[in-house]
Formats: structure tokens, C-alpha cells, sequence
């Protein structure tokens, strides 16, 4: 969420980023309702101060004929009163709603482009393998070791629903072992998260109110959310971080679900557009400073790289085009490793920056060194999303024989074994 000052002021900056980022906005609309508000609040305080006029009149009258009177006006007045302020509510309800619509503003490194075939790549990693036999994709893969029963994950669980069985059970846990002994060594603070999250944690986070269609909702009101991320920084909303604390790196786990409504058709086989999985999130909050964020954003996308490097894994790095920018990123790199067996790269991580829009909504907030409360920035990037990852690695990996080679930084956690 933006201050309203600051968009009153850069309507125009505002308006260009809704065009950027090809959402449906009018910033004319915010305006006009917010002269709504601000009058309709005048008028109300204006009135509640007659009102208490009126209030300390009558205790001082005496005279039975004119505290008559006064009370009568204390009616007048008690009865206009209640009439605008249902007014402001409405006033303020619409005025909320368009609030949250407020796209932040992209950085001006970020490319223009409509979806995410307008990304450019920024740098890649690793040869694209070539094997001397035909080579597999991850569903052959799992089903030939007896791995995976995609079959009857449909059974139980619907589309898109998957069973994991023997080894590759083992080397999942294995890497989820992998990640929390790397990002511990780095400062990051492991954290497990509730997939469960209140509705205020999503508008807080910015994934409500556009992101519904996607997510799974409770007989409750309640959400399943998609990332870690969301109950991650709703833990911190509405208070006050001590300074030198920053920066703030948790390593969030969490089962997650998304219900990929805008992808029907898309990826409906295998491991890559699953409705239920597991993520390790890198969170992160620090001072509100951009030179800060853009060095944290850099740091949590080279942690990424540095993951995909000792697995072994051929990536290239994307930088996302206005387009592919969610409504509050200022700027984010998708990490996409490379898939033999399919031909295609396939995203793997998202690395993001949001400045200060998620802890405006969050009021997560900061004394700086003029004892002044400012509103911190947050970030955040994939650490490992399972089973997704399982795609490229077993593919990279895979031998003429169906067995799987294991990197040397692995190892340790797979009993020494070189392959599975």
C-alpha cells in the first residue's frame, strides 16, 4: 500500500505503474473518492465538536427554558452526527477497497512486457546437458523407479495430486536437510509457519484482494496460503522493531497450496503445478532504505544461485518485465533451471523486493536514528520449493541405467551414497 499523500502528489508516477504492470487501475477514481473521505471526515469532526459544545452548554445552563433548547439542538446535532458518519463509512469502505488496488511503483530497471515472455535474461549457469541416450522427463523418471504414483494421487486427492514413494522420499528430505544447513550457516533464523492464515494476513502481504482465484478458502473464512512468506511477515505486523536487529533474515518452512486457476491446461501432468507442497521461503526486513533493499535482493538471489550450483543444476536468471510483476513487487528475478527431459526451462525460485508496501498494510515499523517511526522494507525469495525442485534434478542427473547421480554436496545427508 502507498501513502495517499504520496499518490495525491505522483498521480501521474501512479498511473504509469498500473500501466506497467498491465493492471486495471484509476488513479483519477482514488483521487475523487478521497475528496469524498476527507470532506465527509471535516464535516464529521466538525460536527462532533459542535456536538461536545453543545454537551458542555447544557452542564453549565441553569435556566430551565434554555437548557431546553440546548438539549433540543443536542438532538439536531446527535442525529446529523449519526447520519454522516454512516455516510463516511461508506465513504471509507470505498475509499479502502480502491486503496488495496494501488499498484507500487516498479523500479526503472524493470523491463516493459505483458506476461513473462517479455523477461530478459540476465545471466545463466551450467552447460545444458546432453546425454547419450534419449533422455527422460522426471514423470518416466519416477514412474519407471517406481518414485511417483501419479496415478493414484489423482484418486486420492484430485488433479493434480501425487504420491512420493522410496528413495526419491529420501533425497527429498535430504535436500530439505541440504537447505536449512545452508541458510543457517548464513544468519537466517528457521521458522515454522501455519499454512492457515487469516484474510487480513493476505491483504496485509498484498495477495488479496486480486490473487482470490487462486487460493484455497475454508469453510471458515480462513485461507491456505501460498508461501510461507505470508504468515512470515503477518508475525511482525503491528510492531515496533528494535533497529539494530536489521536485517531481519528468517528461513520459513510451510506446507503450501495454490489452486493454479490461471494456468488450466498448463503443466497438468507430473510434479510442476501441484496443489499442495512444501516450501522453505527467505524472508527478509530491513531499514527503509532502497540501496538496502536492492543489496538484500541481490544477497537472497545469489543464496538461490549458490543452492542450484552445489545441486548441480544448470539456471539462468530472468529479470521480470512489468507485466509478470505482482501488484506490489518493485522488482524481482525469477531463478529457471533447466529440464532435458522436457527441452524448456522451468521456474524454480522468485526472488522479490517490495519496499515499504507490505509493512504499510502490516504497520511494521522502525525507530531510525532520529527517533522517527518509519515503515520498514521486506523481501522475499524462494529457498527451496518441494517437489518442484525433484524436476531438474532428476532429470540433470538421470543415467542410461534409470539411476540418479547425487552432487558431492548431498552426499552427506544420503548416507554417502553416489547414486540413487
Amino acid at each position: 500500500m502507498l501513502d495517499i499523500k504520496f499518490i495525491r502528489e505522483n498521480k501521474d508516477l501512479v498511473a504509469m505503474a498500473a500501466k506497467r504492470k498491465r493492471i486495471d487501475f484509476n488513479v483519477e477514481e482514488l483521487i475523487t473518492v478521497d475528496d469524498e473521505r476527507r470532506a465527509a471526515l471535516s464535516s464529521v469532526e466538525e460536527k462532533r465538536s459542535q456536538q461536545n459544545a453543545a454537551s458542555d452548554a447544557i452542564a453549565q445552563t441553569l435556566d430551565t427554558e434554555a437548557r431546553t433548547v440546548a438539549i433540543d439542538e443536542m438532538r439536531r446535532l446527535k442525529e446529523e452526527l449519526k447520519i454522516e458518519e454512516e455516510a463516511l463509512k461508506g465513504v471509507m469502505e470505498r475509499w479502502q477497497a480502491l486503496m488495496l488496488r494501488v499498484p507500487n511503483l516498479p523500479d526503472v530497471s524493470v523491463p516493459d512486457g505483458d506476461d513473462d515472455s517479455g523477461n530478459v535474461e540476465v545471466r545463466t549457469w551450467g552447460e545444458r546437458k546432453t546425454f547419450d541416450f534419449p533422455a527422460k522427463d522426471h514423470i518416466a523418471i519416477c514412474e519407471d523407479r517406481g518414485w511417483a504414483d501419479f496415478e493414484k494421487g489423482a484418486e486420492v486427492a484430485g488433479f493434480r495430486g501425487y504420491f512420493l514413494k522410496g528413495e526419491i522420499t529420501e533425497l527429498m528430505f535430504a535436500m530439505w536437510r541440504f537447505v536449512m544447513d545452508y541458510y543457517i550457516e548464513r544468519g537466517f533464523q528457521p521458522m515454522i509457519v501455519p499454512s492457515l492464515v487469516r484474510r487480513a494476513t493476505l491483504l496485509g502481504t498484498g495477495y488479496l484482494p486480486q490473487g482470490e482465484d487462486d487460493l484455497y478458502k475454508t469453510q471458515d473464512n480462513d485461507y491456505l496460503a501460498g508461501t510461507g512468506e505470508v504468515a512470515t511477515m503477518a508475525y511482525y505486523a503491528g510492531t515496533a522493531i528494535d533497529k539494530t536487529q536489521f536485517p531481519i533474515k528468517t528461513l520459513a518452512f510451510s506446507p503450501c497450496f495454490r489452486r493454479e486457476a490461471g494456468s488450466h491446461g498448463k503443466d497438468v501432468k507430473g510434479l510442476y503445478r501441484v496443489h499442495e507442497f512444501f516450501k522453505f521461503e527467505q524472508v527478509a526486513l530491513c531499514e527503509a532504505s532502497h540501496e538496502e533493499s536492492v543489496k538484500l535482493h541481490e544477497e537472497l538471489t545469489r543464496n538461490a544461485e549458490e543452492m542450484m550450483q552445489k545441486l548441480e543444476i544448470p539456471y539462468r536468471v530472468v529479470v521480470n518485465c512489468g507485466g509478470d510483476l505482482g501488484l506490489g513487487q518493485v522488482k524481482k528475478y525469477d531463478i529457471e533451471a533447466w529440464r532435458p527431459g522436457h527441452g524448456s526451462w522451468g521456474e524454480t525460485h522468485s526472488s522479490s523486493y517490495f519496499h515499504d508496501f507490505q509493512t504499510r498494510r502490516l504497520d511494521i515499523r522502525y525507530r531510525d536514528d532520529a527517533n522517527k517511526l518509519r515503515y520498514a522494507h521486506s523481501l522475499n525469495n524462494t529457498a527451496m520449493a518441494a517437489p518442484r525442485i525433484l524436476i531438474p534434478f532428476v532429470e540433470n542427473h538421470q543415467n542410461a541405467d534409470g539411476t540418479i547421480n547425487i552432487p558431492v554436496a548431498l552426499r552427506p545427508y544420503l548416507g554417502g551414497r553416489e547414486t540413487l
